[in-house]
Formats: C-alpha cells, structure tokens, sequence
C-alpha cells in the first residue's frame, strides 16, 4: 500500500500579518477590530471612482523591521502593482498589492526541527491591502446569504512567502510559530489568529522520494490555529498519496479546510500569476527606501525570540523546554523576568509560570499577559512565602488560585485566612503522637521495611493541621518517633 512515506512533502506556507497601524494602507479610516460592519469606510478603502490612494509611512516602516529581522534584503526601490480578481468583499475589483518589486526579498527564518535547527527560506515580505469579510449564514456548503462587511477593507496587510522548504505538517506548524512569535515581539501585528490578523494559506505537494522535480502543487485557506494548519496538510498529503497511487492526477487547485469536519474541500481552480493581470498601480509612484532610514530601524530591533531564548538558558540556566515555552510571546517574558529580578530562583519561577499562571490564563500574549490579576512583584512575593517558611507549597498554590481570583497579594491573603504555616515543634509534636496512635497499622509496615509508611503519615499530620505544618519538620519528629526497621 502507498503512504506519504513513498514520497517526500513540499511545503511552501504564505503568512498574511494585519499591521498594528493606527490608519489602513492607504486612507485614514481606522483599523480597530470589532467595530460596526460598514463604520469603518471612507470612498477610498470602498474603491470609489476618482479616489486616490496614499501609502501609509508606519505600515512601511513595520515591513522593514519585519525583513530586517527575517535577514531579508531591504529593496532600496518597490512599486505596487494592481492585482485584478473578482470577489464579493473586493470593493475595487483588484487589490493594490506588490508583484514583481516588493520591498523585501531572499531572507530565512530558523526552526527546530527534530531537536535540530534549519532554515526555512524566506523569499519574500510585500505589503499589500486586506479585503473586506464575507459573513455566512450557514455553512460555507448550505449557507442561505452572505453578507459583507467592508471595514476590513484596506487594513495594511503584509504577506511573507517562504521558500518550499517545509517538509512536513509539523514543521509548518513550528515555522508559523516561530514567525508569530517575531511578529508579536516586534510589535508590528498582535498574531490573533482567531480575528484574522493572522493568516495562514498552505502551498502542499508530493513528489517520489529521491525525484528532484516538484509535483503539482494545491493551496489550503480558512486555517485560523497552527493545529488547523498541521492537521489539514497531513490530511492533504493523505489524500495526495492515495490519488498518485491510484494513478490519478493532481490538480493544481485552491481547497478549503473544514476544521469540524477534518477534510480539505475543493473551492476552485488555482490562478496563475498572468490570471491577475498585474500591472503598476498607476496611482502611486514607486517607493524609494533610504538606506539610512532602513539603517535606523535596524537599531530598534528587540532582542528576538530565539536570541532571548538562548540567553534564558545561559543567564539564567534552564532547560530548553522551560526557555522555548516562556519566551513564545514578548510580554511572557518580560513577565519572568520581572519576577526572576524579585526573586532569584530562575527555575522556581518558571516551574510556578508553566504550572500555575498559564494554567490560569487564556492565553500567553500581549493581551492576556497585560490583563494578568497577579502582578510580577506579587508572584515574587508569594514563592518569599514558601522560601521563609511562613506557608507551605501546598498552600501557596491555595493561595496563588485566590490571588487570580481577587487580585489581593499573597500576604494580605495568608493573614486573612490564618494560613500561616505551624512549624512550632512542641505544638507539632503533639499532633504527629495522636497521629501514630491513630495509625498502628502503619507503623507495623514502617517496621516491616515499607519506606512508603513515612509518607502516608507526614500526609496524615498535613490532613490534622489542614496543609499548614512544616512538612521538614513533621518528617524529622516521625522519624524520632518511629520504631528502627527489621
């Protein structure tokens, strides 16, 4: 039986970032998500007759940080260009896009693929204009109407290719992480996939393995998560390696994921470039790029996510594991190292950000991170808690849940509550005799030899004092008390 193990996947991904400008591309409608549909439009972003467009300064500026930290070549000269197509939310009839000059070219971007890093080639960064958003009633297979909503319409949008060097659907799906993490830590998009500000369409084909000719290659949208992306081209390349083994054909085709239904859906034949009809806007004159102003933006550039990563491992000395997760967005870790300058247990911090706080919040981006009940300086506060012994672990993670519900610190909490820890011996030790005349049966094990009778007890005296014992002072009073072993 044929698999997609007889052949080698080709995977070229185009990333489309909504810019975080004030205005659109090219008007001074704004850009703010959510708003009214229709509020957000002014003749030129509805592509009136007689409009002239003007190119928006900030939106070039965040695609030159984009290519700079992509190693791409800055194009000291670009030009739009209209691309023709129709589509219901396409007010004009073609897009102002950029074609045969865009503003940014051969750069590459490092994955880490199967514990090794590779790059992935960028071969483009072009700005362009978002379209409006089409809104179903129903599915896209039953829907009864379709409605538009033009706000969208004009927002800056910027498109990075890849080169087809991605060679499976894991390594799609790290890619787009490892560019929405650069993105996020720029600033130039938020990476909200869920609102569209990040996009993601899939360029997927199979070729025999050892061939050096690329097979015909079809086109995957509507994947709004990175698991949506893995999981439809593993379905595509499933179902690629099942037509080529029955001798059927390939066709060079644009196909829609449906998520719910875990299979890719043919929406129509794929254009090619001469089926746009580019040709130079004639309403903007080409774009001139100072290299002094490419090189000061160059020194603006953040520490990235892999230089920082590398550094939470060697200032800081953690684990790959711990320094991947913690520096995915740029605010998680200003987050940690907030906390870290409070409290100088890098790996007791991270172990409490991995367990506790991002269990507890919805997300680990710019938005959730700012709207975090539990500043840094109070988590600090909280793990001095344990440190001096005032409560135990077990109670802190008590009071780090009330800490996210209420937004007090961890001190006004504890006083509060009594939660302080008991770590009086004469008081303890009173506890821990009721507890062994409580227990004869397990004191029999303990002299049998079972290791595991200790720490049935020492939960037992935690049980008595509701959490609040010192636990390394309730095993050294059972130990003192506790026959010798056989």
């Amino acid at each position: 039986m044929t698999t997609t193990t007889d052949y080698e996947v080709i995977i070229g991904l185009e990333v489309h970032a909504q810019l975080l400008t004030r205005s659109k591309m090219f008007c001074g409608c704004p850009t703010a998500f959510g708003g009214v549909p229709n509020s957000q439009t002014c003749p030129v972003c509805q592509g009136m007759p007689g409009v002239l467009p003007v190119i928006n300064r900030r939106a070039v500026e965040f695609a030159i940080r984009t290519g700079l930290a992509l190693h791409c070549t800055i194009n000291a000269g670009c030009r739009f260009a209209r691309k023709h197509y129709f589509y219901p939310d396409m007010p004009k009839n073609y897009q102002i896009s950029q074609y045969e000059e865009p503003l940014a070219v051969d750069g590459w971007l490092e994955v880490d693929a199967d514990g090794a890093p590779r790059r992935v080639g960028i071969q483009r960064v072009h700005m362009e204009e978002d379209v409006g958003k089409l809104v179903h009633e129903g599915t896209l297979e039953t829907a009864r109407a379709s409605l538009v909503d033009f706000n969208r319409s004009g927002v800056p949008l910027m498109e990075i290719v890849s080169k087809p060097d991605v060679r499976s659907p894991e390594e799609a799906a790290l890619y787009l992480r490892a560019m929405r993490a650069i993105l996020i830590y720029l600033g130039v998009c938020d990476g909200n996939m869920e609102e569209g500000s990040l996009r993601c369409d899939a360029n997927i084909s199979l070729r025999p393995r050892g061939a050096t000719e690329y097979g015909v290659k079809v086109e995957i949208k509507n994947m709004n998560s990175f698991k949506n992306v893995q999981r439809a081209l593993e379905f595509e390349a499933s179902r690629q390696a099942k037509a080529l083994a029955a001798g059927e054909r390939i066709v060079q085709e644009t196909r829609l994921w449906e998520a719910e239904k875990d299979y890719t859906l043919s929406m129509r034949s794929k254009e090619y470039a001469h089926d746009y009809r580019y040709f130079p806007e004639p309403d903007l004159v080409p774009l001139r790029v100072a290299e002094r102003w490419v090189d000061q933006l160059r020194t603006t550039l953040p520490e990235l996510p892999a230089e920082r990563r590398q550094r939470f491992v060697s200032q800081y000395g953690l684990p790959p594991y711990d320094a991947d997760l913690l520096t995915q967005s740029r605010a998680l870790a200003d987050y940690y190292e907030a906390v870290v300058r409070a409290h100088a247990k890098p790996k007791v911090v991270s172990n409490w950000m991995m367990s506790e706080l991002l269990r507890e919040l919805p997300g680990d981006d710019e938005q959730a991170i700012a709207k975090c009940p539990i500043p840094p300086l109070n988590l600090a506060r909280l793990l001095a808690l344990i440190d001096d012994g005032t409560i135990s672990g077990k109670i802190a993670k008590d009071v780090f849940e009330k800490m996210y519900r209420s937004g007090e610190d961890a001190p006004t909490i504890v006083k509060r509550e009594g939660l302080v820890q008991v770590a009086d011996a004469s008081a303890l030790a009173a506890v821990v005799d009721q507890v062994l005349a409580a227990n004869a049966p397990a004191i029999e094990d303990w002299k049998k030899g079972k290791k595991q009778s200790l720490g049935f007890l020492v939960g037992q005296v935690m049980k008595a004092t509701q959490g609040k014992a010192n636990p390394t002072l309730v095993n050294q009073l059972l130990l003192e008390r506790l026959p010798k072993q056989s």
